[in-house]
């Protein structure tokens, strides 16, 4: 293990990963917040104030 650590700063390569784990985490959680069974609470994807889960959003007329 010792002869990987050679080849690879250690504090570069931990901080990367730190950096990398924080970044999937956002990702992951802001997939999770914008799914629909919790976007309604959060008010971020309802059009109206009367929207329900899994309904169809209606679209403006096309020109």
């Amino acid at each position: 293990m010792h002869k990987i650590w050679m080849l690879f700063d250690p504090r570069r390569s931990l901080v990367l990963a730190a950096i990398g784990v924080i970044a999937i985490a956002f990702v992951i959680h802001f997939a999770v917040l914008s799914s629909p069974r919790y976007c309604d609470h959060l008010g971020w994807c309802a059009p109206t104030m009367n929207a329900q889960p899994g309904a169809v959003a209606a679209r403006p007329p096309a020109r």
